[in-house]
Formats: C-alpha cells, sequence, structure tokens
C-alpha cells in the first residue's frame, strides 16, 4: 500500500486508486501468471518492452511493481526508457538524480534510489537524458548495477523503449532474466509483431508472455458479473 502521505501522480496507478477494480484484477492477473512462469527459475529481472510507442508499457510497468510489492516482495523499478522517460511524471518525483547519473558519473545506488511512495517499492528515474543511450545501457557498469541490484531486491523491472524504435531495449532483453512484451489492441500492426518475434530471438530474450492492452470487454463479460460493476 502507498504510505500516509499526500501523493499526487500524471498517470493512473489504477492497482492503488482502485484496486477493487476490473483493471486492477487483471493487473494481479498479470502477475500471477508472471508468478508461474517464474516457478522453480531464479527470475530477479524482469524487462517491460512494446512493439511501438503509446501502447501502456510504462503504466503496466508500474503497476505491475506495484502489484509485486503490494504481495510482500522487495522490488525496485528503474526507468530506463533513457529517451522518453515518463516513471517520473508517473510518480511525481525528479527526473534527476537518476540512472544516467549513475552510469555516465559514477554516482552511487544509494545516490539516486527515490522513495517511490509505496511500501516496499524503490524507484529509479531516468536522470539526464544522455547522446548515447544504447551504449550507457551495454556497459559495464551497467551490468556491475545489475549485480548490485540483485543482491539486494526480490524483484527488479525494467521500463524499456519499444523493441521497434531502437536498440536499446533489444541490449537489455539479452541480460534481463525475462521478458515482457506489451502490445495494444487496436494498434499494434501484426507484420510488427513478426519483426518483434524476430528482434527477441536474435536477443536470445526470454519471453515470459505477451499483455494485449486496452481491449475492451462486452458489457456481460464474466468480469462484469463477477465483481458488479463498470468501468
Amino acid at each position: 500500500m502507498f504510505k500516509k502521505k499526500n501523493m499526487q501522480h500524471g498517470r493512473k496507478l489504477v492497482i492503488f486508486t482502485n484496486r477493487k477494480s476490473i483493471v486492477a484484477e487483471q493487473i494481479r492477473t498479470v502477475r500471477a501468471n508472471i508468478k508461474f512462469a517464474m516457478k522453480d527459475k531464479q527470475y530477479k529481472t524482469l524487462l517491460f518492452t512494446s512493439t511501438s510507442i503509446g501502447e501502456g508499457k510504462s503504466t503496466l510497468a508500474s503497476n505491475i511493481a506495484i502489484s509485486f510489492a503490494q504481495d510482500g516482495q522487495k522490488v525496485l523499478l528503474v526507468d530506463a526508457d533513457l529517451r522518453k522517460p515518463t516513471m517520473h511524471y508517473t510518480f511525481n518525483k525528479p527526473v534527476s538524480p537518476g540512472l544516467t547519473n549513475l552510469l555516465m558519473s559514477n554516482w552511487s545506488l544509494s545516490d539516486i534510489l527515490k522513495d517511490s511512495g509505496v511500501i516496499g517499492l524503490d524507484l529509479i528515474t531516468c536522470g539526464p537524458i544522455p547522446s548515447n543511450p544504447a551504449e550507457l545501457l551495454g556497459s559495464l557498469t551497467m551490468k556491475n548495477f545489475f549485480k548490485e541490484t540483485i543482491s539486494i531486491y526480490d524483484l527488479i523491472i525494467f521500463d524499456a523503449p519499444p523493441l521497434l524504435s531502437v536498440a536499446d531495449a533489444q541490449i537489455l532483453a539479452d541480460i534481463c532474466d525475462g521478458t515482457v512484451l506489451v502490445t495494444s489492441s487496436g494498434i499494434t500492426e501484426k507484420k510488427n509483431l513478426y519483426k518483434v518475434k524476430e528482434v527477441l530471438e536474435a536477443s536470445n530474450a526470454h519471453v515470459l508472455g505477451i499483455i494485449l492492452n486496452r481491449f475492451k470487454l462486452e458489457k456481460n463479460h464474466y468480469y462484469y458479473e463477477y465483481y458488479g460493476e463498470k468501468e
């Protein structure tokens, strides 16, 4: 749950604001499916990406990170979209200091950690926008960052840029334990999904699953019947 403080957010963190809603229940279902996919395996780093911009990956990554924290895990959410970061808006935090301060200026982990306002969830925002995001994400310093955070947290969730836009997500998919792909109903083109499949295969990513976002349920769907609410 959120700590007792006055917090406002630029994006809808429905897993907190409306925990009994259909959407919140679907987020918990995604959490359960991720846990099932990680069963009997040591998965500590998860990458969230999408085929293209505007498919909701950042909002989903934030809500699912909160969901895991609500489940009693110690979670770190990292804004690894070093081109168009959003997590500072989502949690109403300054963008700097952040990940790029650590990668470019040798700041320590404790220097860039932020209190997300959620019990069990720490946050790392982007930091100053760099001129060479792909090089930073593939650097030795980034690999050392992985090693350090893995020793501290139960789960680290990375929000990365879309796969078909730049190479950043492909670099992270190669070093993260699992990748979750977000697609948007009515937006994602089938041809792009095939391209993404090729990119993920080339990067040796372990895809845990695909989330179809913004799919509108019919009013007679069993979710409505069971939960007795409308959204």
